[in-house]
């Protein structure tokens, strides 16, 4: 089982990779609608599980509130960016702008976590509970991805 850290980060590394695969793909393609659909539910469950099972932990000292506050902002304003694009015209430009705008701020929030949340979070969830973390955390992820429906409305139709 990987640690808290370990599961987070694996998890990072795939959210990167599919960022990369959107945006080498244009238009409405088959290729941009399946890593679109793969990035939708990866970030969905990833960061409710997070914020469930990672930051909820934080919250418990008063120094990792703001960090976990912040973090659990972000989320929000990337969940908005999400629904914004999964319902607009993948062959628009103005999907492309935000997708830009989404993709710049992500990347942003994982290197904030992975280098500053991070060492702060050893200090309340250590070596001892790594792995019971990184264990509900991928279990509570598991939860939260069954209740995402798999496309959009519009994919079904296809």
């Amino acid at each position: 089982m990987p640690s808290i850290y370990d599961a987070i980060r694996e998890d990072h590394n795939l959210h990167r990779d599919l960022l990369d695969r959107i945006a080498d793909t244009s238009g409405a393609s088959e290729e941009r609608k399946s890593a679109w659909d793969a990035f939708y539910r990866e970030i969905k469950s990833h960061s409710a599980a997070e914020e469930e099972t990672f930051y909820s932990k934080l919250m418990q000292q008063t120094w990792g509130q703001d960090a976990a506050r912040h973090s659990v902002h972000e989320h929000a304003q990337m969940d908005e960016m999400l629904e914004e694009l999964r319902e607009m015209d993948f062959s628009s430009t103005g999907w492309l702008t935000r997708f830009k705008t989404l993709k710049h701020d992500y990347e942003h929030h994982m290197e904030e976590e992975e280098q500053d949340v991070f060492k702060r979070a050893r200090q309340v969830i250590g070596e001892e509970e790594n792995d019971a973390y990184g264990e509900r955390f991928l279990k509570r992820k598991s939860q939260e991805a069954e209740l995402i429906p798999e496309k959009r409305a519009d994919a079904l139709e296809d």
